[in-house]
């Protein structure tokens, strides 16, 4: 009886693999319904569409990639915003074109783009995501250059730090006594700027002025670093 049993576990167990076996190739050969047929996708797909979209994609270098980005009517129009923002600290006898400026939490770079093509030669822009060869990778709240290493330090994306204390506190560590740190929010008040100034424990306000940046009504705060950080 023991047997006769084993010998029905056997054929069982071998019928389970073969059935177990062609649902496999079944599956494995036949397009799922949740994939697009190819006559449904028009042009060229940038990312798939579904999981089991396994069409070749086109790969563009970096360098090709940027050569788009910078062509854009509305990159250039930024980077135009930005000159005219940098030339107003030229003419204040903040910037020159010797200074070493450090952009914090720089974007895609255009402000980086900007002060090049004013004639600033060193310029160095930093983000939590890189965007090379404008921009490179470095957290904003803590920033790895040496003490007093720029002579002018900018960002308009003050008002987004997770920890603005930090965040200003680094900007001022890192410009040399006797340099600038400007940064650019959205249109705000006297006792805004008086905040905003408490945050640079160790500088100076020179200025204030509304101005117009990347189509934006912001005001332009200018500090001077009275002491090392």
């Amino acid at each position: 009886m023991e047997r006769q049993i084993q010998r029905f576990l056997n054929k069982l167990s071998f019928a389970s693999i073969t059935i177990a076996t062609f649902t496999l190739l079944f599956l494995l050969l036949r397009t799922p319904q949740t994939c697009l047929p190819p006559a449904s996708s028009s042009g060229h797909l940038r990312f798939p569409k579904s999981t089991c979209d396994s069409s070749a994609r086109h790969y563009f270098p970096l360098e090709k990639k940027n050569q788009r980005l910078w062509s854009t009517r509305t990159f250039q129009s930024q980077v135009s915003s930005y000159s005219a923002f940098f030339r107003s600290l030229q003419s204040l006898g903040l910037l020159r074109n010797h200074s070493r400026v450090l952009c914090v939490s720089a974007g895609a770079g255009h402000e980086v783009m900007a002060l090049t093509e004013i004639g600033v030669s060193d310029v160095t822009g930093v983000e939590l995501v890189d965007s090379p060869p404008l921009v490179s990778r470095a957290d904003p709240h803590n920033l790895p250059f040496f003490d007093d290493a720029f002579d002018l330090s900018f960002s308009a994306h003050l008002a987004e730090a997770l920890f603005p204390g930090l965040f200003a506190a680094e900007m001022e560590r890192t410009v040399r006594r006797g340099g600038a740190c400007v940064v650019a929010v959205e249109e705000c008040g006297d006792e805004e700027v008086k905040d905003i100034v408490m945050l640079f424990k160790n500088s100076k306000l020179l200025s204030v002025q509304n101005v117009t940046l990347i189509g934006l009504r912001m005001t332009r705060i200018v500090m001077k670093v009275k002491s090392a950080s």
